[in-house]
């Protein structure tokens, strides 16, 4: 397992929302396209916004709590027909739980609960190299959003 960071929520040229999954080295980016929803889910946990009211994840959460169960990581495992799969693994009193999930879903309960997120090597197989992702005049936007401000930067990243 390898493991990943929610770095950002971008936009493709459709104007489709894509999570963007990054690895420790910020080298490999996993873009995962998501509903609209599902991004402002994502999107309010990685910006700390509450609701007024709960929302869907946020009561998946609670729910755990109540029942004495804690989210212990999140695995992005699978690719199949161009889908991706997801795990959410629970920590019950009786013990480990996983259960099938969305990806988009089990990051943005992930991202509320501080849960780890990781990806399978075959999903890995699927990432793409920063300069792979978008064309010259945008990677240096996506140097920015992943934290590597200058191109030096980005040299010695992948060292």
């Amino acid at each position: 397992m390898i493991p990943v960071q929610v770095k950002e929520i971008a936009f493709d040229l459709s104007l489709s929302p894509v999570v963007l999954l990054v690895d420790q080295a910020k080298e490999r980016v996993l873009p995962i396209w998501v509903g609209p929803f599902e991004a402002q889910a994502i999107a309010m946990a990685i910006q700390g916004v509450l609701a007024p009211r709960p929302m869907t994840h946020d009561l998946m959460k609670s729910v755990c709590e109540h029942l004495g169960a804690s989210v212990r990581r999140v695995i992005i495992n699978d690719i199949r027909d161009g889908t991706y799969y997801a795990e959410v693994h629970l920590q019950t009193m009786s013990g480990e739980v996983i259960v099938d999930s969305r990806p988009s879903d089990a990051i943005a309960l992930a991202l509320r609960t501080g849960a780890k997120l990781f990806i399978s090597e075959k999903v890995a197989g699927y990432t793409l190299a920063v300069e792979e992702l978008v064309n010259e005049e945008q990677q240096e936007e996506l140097r920015r959003i992943l934290g590597l401000i200058s191109p030096d930067d980005y040299k010695k990243s992948l060292h």
